[in-house]
């Protein structure tokens, strides 16, 4: 989505207020969305329990696109931001750009993956859940408020 956006996909984008406002709105939908999942998760916990199960891969892939492609602020940050950033560079600068860009998030994934993996033992108590819940929950409402906030103020 990175080279999509820094290979000119952005501009193409940000120059169409229409597809802008939805994806805008769009946006804030799914994050207040998520926002709400999050706090009912928080105060209405479930016990979570590790298993393996056949469909575990599968699952985890579908939910992964899912969360990649199905979330409207996904296009905003990585093919409209990222790439209407990369329009002040030419030639090799945005070649490096776009890689750098693609390294970092790249590391910052990988990171969340291990770091979870670090943080297992906190996470098998539910208090824990809870607390992540609830500050998963504001963000993405905080998140969601700011798109909606853009999406008015846009003419």
């Amino acid at each position: 989505m990175i080279a999509a956006g820094v290979t000119g996909l952005g501009t193409l984008v940000s120059q169409s207020p229409a597809l802008i406002s939805v994806v805008t709105l769009g946006g804030a939908i799914f994050l207040a969305a998520y926002a709400l999942f999050a706090f009912r998760r928080a105060f209405h916990p479930a016990t979570l329990k590790a298993g393996k199960r056949e469909d575990d891969l599968k699952r985890a892939v579908l939910a992964c696109l899912a969360f990649t492609f199905l979330n409207p602020h996904v296009y905003l940050d990585t093919v409209v931001l990222v790439g209407s950033l990369s329009a002040r560079y030419e030639g090799s600068a945005r070649l490096a750009y776009a890689l750098g860009a693609m390294l970092a998030s790249f590391v910052w994934f990988f990171s969340l993956g291990y770091g979870a993996r670090l943080l297992a033992p906190l996470f098998a108590k539910p208090a824990a859940w809870r607390v992540l819940d609830v500050i998963i929950g504001l963000v993405m409402a905080a998140l969601a408020l700011g798109l909606l906030h853009r999406f008015v103020q846009t003419p």
